[in-house]
């Protein structure tokens, strides 16, 4: 998701479990694998915020406190956070986001998740990564949050990847650019959680290849490229691609690259945008596109697959501002 902020006169001036009973929630609805947002297809000559873009869109009841154990620098623009989630009932799907109410700022943030739904399960945390900007919650997270700073979060979302057991096996072609990576990261994320969990029990569903295509202005805006310490739990792009050659595979693109590429990157790395002939070589009717990027991205390459004869069912976006 991108920043986008509302002003609620009253409601976040309170501790965070006035936040959470104060918070509107929506009644969530069970889906298939593949959901287009509402968000994505959603046209204004004027900028709107996080909460007014996506009225319309499927929220989860729960609003649940959270507290910060973990902060890193992705890049150096792009703070990750990791939550420890109080609410038991809090759950998500690979690709979701966040509403993000924080106590003393008025405006709601709105970020997507970038951890796998496992992590959640297993150790009731979950990972943000946010771009600085002089979006107020964004401002918060990078110049004033710190360890055990409260907040409180609500998920959300219609862009999800929630296979079931006895559901078809697909192939999945991710397409990210800059901080769109994040729902994306959460898809791949849990494939990788699919794939443990196939090779280990024998069963579960049967996900087939995939394929990250990955945009940013240099390397060092490339996040998660996995040349970096990781916080615990969750391994990063390069990190998946050696533990399942046969099943993940990426192609990291930089427009603006300055300085020299790392020999550990070189063979992962195109300098040059993206082109729509990498994207058509990987069309087949069991291949599903997920797109995350600036507006212009997210328009070109759904608008590249739908001339390429590619069911608006199997093409996926969202977009961030």
């Amino acid at each position: 998701m991108g920043c986008a902020a509302v002003m609620i006169p009253g409601l976040l001036r309170g501790p965070v479990g006035a936040i959470c009973t104060q918070a509107a929630s929506l009644r969530s609805t069970r889906s298939a694998v593949c959901h287009l947002s509402l968000t994505s297809v959603m046209k204004s000559k004027r900028k709107t915020d996080h909460l007014e873009r996506t009225a319309n869109v499927v929220r989860q009841e729960v609003v649940s406190a959270a507290k910060v154990c973990g902060a890193a620098n992705e890049s150096p623009s792009v703070k990750r956070l990791r939550l420890l989630v109080a609410d038991k009932d809090f759950s998500f799907k690979a690709g979701q986001w966040v509403d993000f109410f924080i106590p003393g700022v008025s405006v709601v943030g709105g970020f997507s998740i970038c951890s796998s739904p496992r992590l959640l399960e297993q150790e009731r945390m979950i990972d943000l990564a946010v771009k600085y900007t002089n979006h107020p919650p964004a401002l918060w997270i990078h110049n004033q949050c710190t360890l055990d700073s409260e907040v409180a979060v609500r998920v959300g979302g219609e862009f999800f990847f929630d296979p079931q057991p006895a559901d078809a096996s697909r192939n999945l072609v991710l397409i990210a650019g800059g901080v769109g990576i994040n729902p994306l990261l959460s898809i791949l994320r849990h494939s990788a959680d699919l794939l443990r969990e196939r090779a280990n029990k024998g069963s579960g569903y049967d996900i087939g290849t995939i394929k990250l295509f990955y945009s940013a202005k240099n390397t060092s805006e490339l996040l998660f490229k996995g040349d970096q310490i990781c916080l615990t739990f969750q391994k990063n792009i390069l990190d998946l691609v050696n533990e399942f050659p046969e099943k993940i595979a990426c192609s990291l693109h930089v427009t603006k690259q300055t300085t020299q590429i790392s020999a550990a990157l070189k063979p992962y790395i195109t300098e040059g945008r993206l082109m729509e002939q990498e994207i058509r070589d990987h069309i087949s009717k069991e291949t599903l596109f997920y797109i995350c990027g600036p507006p212009p991205m997210t328009d070109f390459f759904s608008k590249q697959l739908e001339n390429s004869h590619v069911p608006k069912e199997h093409i996926c976006f969202e977009k961030w501002w």
